[in-house]
């Protein structure tokens, strides 16, 4: 019989979260599974608790053979998650330890529920947009990344602002003098996008936003744009300071002036295993606390 590797992924610097990660260990060891941790938790989880038989990704274990990724945290672990197991199959099912977790499926209290769906394989799998980034100084690429909420590109110096170009399907829209832009998947425009004043997207549709921080323009405004469309941020010749490039606010890359950051549709999207159905307009009421008291909504139940 195949043995099952299930990934254990949590902000191991959180008591809660590395009891957590015990806590699910154990279990899928004495249900005949293997749990699988990354090297960087390896030593905190061994101090924490007498788990001799976690195997290691990576090491024992390569990120193709993992069936699914069990991540304890907010959206930051979900974000680190998504990194370990790139370039596998293995969905993310979140269990919130955080703050507000849009990417999370379930609360702690949920927990011991989430791991009896994980070994029933009873969840859904979700499939989100992820982001292709690729910088270019003239016809050089210089670096390549990914991301899944959002690429940003930020002064690199408080004192000193960026002068960009945006362009959107190769074509120049406008300059300004701003403190950076943000380009994000609609599963990012909740997190950074979010923050500097950008639109929600519902997650079902597939498209890029462009949401520019702080600038100094007349038009400026945040923009929403189809799947198959690009859009680059350009550092002018005049920029009096450096750039810097961050993907989910975890991968960072200094950019010279010049410098071109070209973000599309990847084809590889991050996918998320789900327990429940639930319309994400009410995920929106009950992460952000909306106000929705009074409303007695359509007679019958019927939607519209």
């Amino acid at each position: 019989m195949t043995a099952r590797h299930i990934l254990v992924v949590a902000h191991t610097g959180r008591p809660e979260s590395l009891g957590a990660a015990v806590t699910v260990c154990q279990h899928l060891r004495d249900a005949g599974l293997v749990p699988v941790v990354d090297a960087e938790s390896l030593d905190d989880l061994r101090a924490a608790a007498a788990l001799d038989e976690v195997h290691v990704l990576g090491t024992d274990v390569g990120v193709g053979d993992v069936e699914i990724a069990i991540v304890l945290g907010g959206d930051g672990t979900i974000l680190r998650a998504a990194e370990l197991v790139r370039g596998g199959s293995a969905p993310l099912l979140g269990v919130n330890l955080g703050h507000v977790g849009f990417l999370a499926e379930s609360e702690r209290d949920d927990l011991s529920e989430a791991i009896r769906r994980v070994l029933a394989r009873d969840y859904l799998v979700e499939e989100r947009m992820a982001l292709s980034v690729r910088v270019k100084l003239g016809t050089e690429v210089i670096h390549e990344t990914w991301a899944l909420n959002e690429a940003t590109v930020e002064k690199a110096s408080r004192e000193r602002m960026l002068d960009v170009v945006v362009e959107v399907d190769g074509r120049p829209l406008s300059s300004f003098g701003c403190d950076g832009v943000v380009m994000a998947t609609p599963t990012g425009s909740t997190a950074y996008a979010f923050s500097a004043g950008g639109p929600i997207v519902w997650p079902s549709l597939d498209a890029l936003l462009l949401v520019p921080l702080s600038a100094h323009a007349l038009f400026a405004r945040p923009l929403v744009v189809g799947p198959n469309s690009s859009l680059a941020v350009e550092l002018l010749e005049r920029t009096p300071g450096l750039g810097i490039l961050w993907c989910d606010g975890r991968r960072a890359f200094d950019l010279p002036v010049g410098a071109r950051v070209v973000a599309r549709r990847s084809s590889t999207p991050v996918r998320l295993a789900r327990l429940h159905q639930g319309p994400f307009t009410d995920r929106l009421v009950n992460k952000f606390a909306l106000p929705v008291t009074g409303w007695r909504g359509p007679e019958g139940g019927a939607t519209g």
